[in-house]
């Protein structure tokens, strides 16, 4: 029950004293910048007046930070009211006096923006003086009899409610620590203190042992000392944060300087916190095992994001054996509808010869396996000659060159891919008898879109595509069967030609040429 009641009154004491705080830092705040703008204005006069008020904000402020401290009940409570009132009356009545001097002795000639900051700095020593009047009843025991407003009480019982509740848990994981301090008293209590905490604890005297022991082991968090001969600690913390190996590592900078300047230095270089010493082992624990909480969910964060874009590659990379890069990218940039007209294109269809006896008597998994193997390599042919593939239907393969890339020489690489094919055929796959293909090719513009909404597929459509499955179909077995179309296109006409004269249907007779 005491120390209930002991939390209960430093809650409340500390609560009373921050309302006193807010008044008083915006008063050194702006007396600060008061002499700052004398100065510069070079407003000579009025310096000295105003730098025996910046000394008397600096004394308020420290007075009301020694009550928001750990012993602050203690000295509101060893203090009778009035004395308490007094001591702390007699800066502010110091600061209002010689800003008040100020304006009077300038009369109007220090510039708006210098006189609202003074008229503020009274503004808030009013304010702070309505919160010293209302500091009563500190000088007795019993809380209960404290005359404070009962926003304050709440607001205190429920932190000291919190605070009973609260204990540094016990439960940790180890974590690999390294300790850097070139005082060896330094090192031993620090790492006394982390051992006995579960902690595997390592130490080196100096910057450069830091460096040359993180090129081999692996830490997950560092205690960097500051002041250190061969390297102080900050430049160490630059060399950490700058290595890709070691910037995931949390640094608790441990430092005995009071400049709140090198904490800041140490925070905006990378440092995930900061110990003052003579360090207090509570606060130890509670830092270095948030430090290394924060560093494994950063590191399981790590985990999933590599995960994630494993299975993303992975999606890409099936969604680029279905559709053309150039489709997808266009896709990702929120295009609802793709489609193109292509003006020069050259459309390849290829079919296996006696295909359909030969199902009936295949076994499935052979024949599976036999259809992957075949247009796996006429696949492989496609990339290697810029070829697009479209689809295939049962046992007959089409693709296309020319789109979804323009290219002036479409009809000679679609015709080398034609080739292609047909010595894929001719080199044998294992069958009982050798396979056969017909290859029909025909150049001429088409339109190209991607369709569909469950399973997008990359298609094109014309003229030309039809011609040039109608050549297929009608094609003699194991040739090429090609356009006049697609023979003008060429760069240079083949010399193994022979033309004939084809029935096509839905065309009529034309002429064609079989390639030998």
């Amino acid at each position: 029950m005491e120390e209930a009641d002991r939390i209960n009154r430093q809650a409340l004491s500390t609560r009373i004293a921050q309302r006193l705080s807010g008044p008083a830092e915006t008063i050194l705040g702006f007396q600060t910048l008061i002499v700052a703008s004398l100065k510069r204005e070079g407003l000579t006069d009025s310096i000295d007046d105003a730098l025996m008020v910046l000394e008397a904000a600096q004394t308020l402020e420290k007075m009301i930070t020694k009550l928001l401290s750990s012993d602050g009940f203690t000295t509101l409570s060893q203090l009778d009211d009035a004395t308490l009132r007094h001591d702390l009356r007699t800066p502010v009545n110091a600061i209002m006096g010689y800003s008040e001097l100020i304006l009077e002795e300038t009369a109007g000639s220090l510039g708006s923006a210098i006189e609202n900051d003074i008229r503020t700095v009274l503004k808030e020593c009013g304010r702070l003086l309505e919160q010293v009047d209302g500091l009563v009843g500190f000088s007795g025991s019993d809380i209960d009899t404290m005359d404070v407003e009962k926003v304050d009480a709440d607001i205190a019982k429920a932190l000291a409610q919190s605070l009973a509740g609260a204990s540094v848990s016990s439960e940790n994981t180890a974590g690999r620590i390294l300790v850097i301090d070139d005082i060896e008293a330094n090192r031993e209590l620090l790492r006394r203190n982390l051992i006995n905490r579960g902690h595997n604890v390592t130490t080196v005297a100096s910057a450069s042992a830091a460096l040359e022991l993180l090129e081999t082991t692996d830490f997950e968090l560092a205690l960097v000392d500051i002041l250190m001969p061969d390297m102080n600690g900050i430049d160490l913390l630059g060399h950490l944060k700058s290595n890709p190996r070691w910037r995931n590592m949390a640094v608790v900078m441990v430092t005995g300087l009071k400049d709140i300047h090198v904490v800041v230095k140490c925070i905006m270089a990378g440092a995930d916190d900061y110990l003052q010493k003579p360090v207090e082992s509570v606060l130890l624990f509670a830092r270095v095992e948030s430090c290394l909480e924060q560093v494994r969910w950063r590191a399981r964060e790590r985990e999933f994001l590599a995960q994630i874009e494993l299975e993303k590659s992975r999606a890409d990379g099936l969604l680029l054996s279905m559709l053309p890069e150039m489709v997808i990218k266009r896709l990702a940039a929120g295009e609802k509808v793709i489609a193109d007209r292509f003006d020069n294109a050259t459309i390849i269809f290829a079919d296996i010869v006696d295909f359909t006896p030969m199902v009936a008597r295949t076994n499935p998994s052979e024949l599976i396996s036999l259809l992957h193997d075949l247009f796996s390599a006429f696949d492989v042919l496609a990339d290697q000659h810029g070829i697009e593939k479209i689809k295939t239907v049962g046992d007959a393969y089409m693709a296309v060159a020319g789109v979804p890339h323009p290219q002036d020489d479409h009809a000679d690489r679609a015709l080398e891919f034609a080739r292609g094919l047909i010595k894929v055929m001719a080199d044998g796959f294992g069958t009982d008898a050798p396979l056969k293909l017909r290859v029909g090719l025909n150049s001429g513009p088409v339109i190209g879109g991607l369709i569909g909404q469950k399973r997008f597929v990359y298609d094109v459509w014309g003229e030309a595509v039809n011609l040039a499955s109608r050549l297929e179909s009608s094609g003699v077995s194991g040739r090429i069967q090609i356009s006049q179309a697609t023979l003008d296109a060429l760069a240079i006409p083949p010399v193994d030609l022979r033309s004939r004269s084809s029935q096509i249907k839905g065309v009529g007779k034309i002429q064609t040429f079989i390639l030998d």
